[in-house]
């Protein structure tokens, strides 16, 4: 198939599901195998049309025009659209159903293509066989959960740096959405063909870590029973008194009179910080392929380095003992500090080191997944970019919002240990991690969330998890009891799928076919909750099959091709759950 993309203007819509098909656009060679075939194969047999056409005299020479191959809003009109005649309408000086029945007379046959109708203003829909469905079930039900996964890729490294939170406590709720939702997109990139990287980038310098450790320095010689006052601006958490006691009960009261004793207790703060984040991102299925500290980017001098390369390019000036980037020459509201005035960098210095660091690791494209309350730093690190003499569209800020804990409508106010926030690993040992992380990528990344931990462990259909994770248990239950009656799936090419012709059938055979398109356009959007939603549309289609569809039947022929179709069901299913990061239980 020819090669390309989801046009650019679709990424941020979020209206019913259009997928348009735009060759000179996009990753060269990114093929889904649903999905790139029939746009291929229909824009090919459109411009042979246009071309008989035009050799005919019917129509002018309209082979230049830009046109796309959509998938319709309403699927009662047809499985693709092409809106040729719409955007040749000038050109041809002719009513645009006038063009597109031109077209269709001087259409080639395209096998799996059931029928060509003018619609509308205009289009040319596409309505396919039954014999596509068949064969997008060949596929699924023989090749696995994979049947929908990129035989290739754009060929770009991709970064994709998230959660990056300080080692100055556990992570929060808010961090939580940030992992899963970095988590499932790379997952989702990756199924799309693209090389991926995970980063976790750390800050363990300046002023927050020294709050942090001055904070829990308090907290340990209070434990050892020394009065001292905490510290006004201190953290507040009730873990910096529980982790002050492990450090007790480490190393005793021996470091009560070191000299170096804030030092020491930040070093091992710091571990301990580390080691409670990775335990947490283990516990929620989070893995990252590197951890960044920002201490490093000062101690290769690339801070340095990056001023400099600024500076020669004439982006830095010097004012009242400060150095500073100017950002306005970008579009940035004001211009911004690098360096203040006594010397000590301020947070954009290193991370417009750490971004050029990224670069120079011959990354291609950067995603970096931030919290609410980075909105206003998008700007500045663009410009950092630009100014740095790389393409900003090559830096991507996905923006996640607030998290809402509710229990039962009311809402959360305090961890349910007393302290002042709900830690991520809190609310997964509640409800539990799959509930977490279908709940936290379920909702686009832009909207504010209202997670309801009641909701999230009720174990019903209501439950949106329950309801997916509960398609794969009935699978295996189908299969089981098939076993159960003797019945054994026949190979492949003895099944007569074409007797799968009951309602329920059909639907989810087209089900089965809309995985590969959802998770082209959820990678391309940076659209996680999109695939959750396709996930509740799969589940609706096989628990409807499973009502109306009897698979140990009297009918051989029925039994076989039903077999064959919940095996590719089971397929689309895996997909979704690995995808998502969630587990596939056999019972439940």
């Amino acid at each position: 198939p020819e090669a390309g993309a989801l046009s650019p203007e679709l990424r941020g819509r979020e209206e019913a599901p259009v997928y348009q098909w735009v060759p000179e656009r996009g990753p060269a060679g990114c093929m889904i195998r649903s999905l790139l075939m029939f746009p291929s194969a229909l824009r090919t047999a459109v411009d042979s049309a246009l071309s008989a056409a035009f050799a005919a005299g019917d129509l002018p020479d309209l082979s230049g025009n830009s046109y796309v191959i959509e998938r319709p809003r309403d699927r009662d009109n047809g499985d693709w659209a092409a809106n040729i005649a719409l955007v040749s309408a000038r050109d041809a000086k002719m009513a645009p159903r006038a063009i597109a029945e031109v077209v269709a007379q001087h259409l080639p046959t395209v096998e799996h293509v059931a029928s060509v109708e003018v619609a509308g203003p205009g289009f040319l829909n596409f309505t396919l066989a039954p014999s596509w469905y068949l064969e997008v079930l060949r596929s699924a039900a023989t090749v696995g959960p994979d049947f929908a996964r990129a035989e290739s890729g754009s060929g770009d490294k991709v970064q994709v740096e998230f959660v990056s939170s300080n080692p100055t406590g556990p992570l929060h709720i808010g961090h939580a959405r940030g992992g899963v939702t970095g988590d499932v997109l790379c997952r989702l990139l990756e199924f799309s063909g693209d090389d991926v990287s995970r980063e976790y980038y750390y800050n363990d310098a300046g002023a927050q870590m020294d709050r942090y450790g001055h904070s829990l320095t308090a907290r340990y010689l209070q434990a050892a029973g020394r009065d001292v006052a905490f510290p006004e601006d201190g953290y507040p958490g009730h873990y910096l008194i529980d982790w002050a006691a492990d450090l007790l009960e480490e190393v005793g009261d021996s470091w009560v009179d070191e000299p170096d004793l804030a030092a020491r207790v930040l070093t091992w703060g710091t571990a301990r910080a580390m080691r409670d984040m990775e335990e947490t991102l283990d516990l929620a299925r989070i893995r990252f392929d590197s951890w960044f500290s920002e201490t490093t980017v000062h101690e290769r001098g690339e801070v340095a380095e990056a001023i400099g390369m600024l500076r020669e390019r004439g982006h830095v000036f010097d004012e009242d003992g400060a150095v500073w980037f100017r950002t306005t020459t970008f579009g940035d509201e004001k211009d911004r500090v690098l360096i203040k005035s006594d010397g000590n960098p301020t947070y954009l210095a290193p991370d417009v080191a750490y971004h050029l660091d990224k670069f120079h690791r011959g990354f291609d494209r950067l995603i970096n997944i931030w919290g609410a309350d980075h909105h206003g730093y998008i700007p500045r690190m663009k410009a950092a970019v630009e100014a740095l003499g790389f393409d900003p569209d090559c830096l991507e800020i996905v923006i996640t919002q607030t998290v809402n804990l509710t229990r039962g409508g009311e809402l959360v106010r305090m961890t349910m240990r007393g302290g002042e926030f709900v830690t991520f690993r809190e609310v997964i040992e509640e409800v539990g991690i799959d509930a977490v992380r279908y709940y936290l990528s379920a909702v686009s990344p832009d909207t504010a969330l209202t997670f309801d931990l009641e909701e999230a462990k009720r174990q019903s259909m209501d439950n949106p998890v329950y309801y997916l994770q509960y398609a794969h248990a009935r699978v295996k239950s189908l299969e089981g009891f098939a076993t159960d009656a003797g019945l054994v799936r026949a190979p492949m090419d003895d099944a007569d799928l074409t007797v799968l012709t009951d309602p329920a059938e059909i639907g989810l055979l087209k089900q089965i076919d809309r995985l590969g398109e959802e998770v082209m356009e959820a990678a391309y959007r940076r659209a996680p909750h999109r695939v959750a939603t396709y996930g509740q549309d799969l589940a609706v289609a096989f628990h409807k099959f499973y009502a109306d569809c009897k698979v140990v039947t009297d009918d051989p022929a029925v039994a076989q091709a039903r077999l064959w179709l919940v095996e590719g069901a089971k397929s689309a299913v895996l997909a979704v759950l690995g995808l998502l990061g969630l587990s596939a239980p056999d019972r439940m």
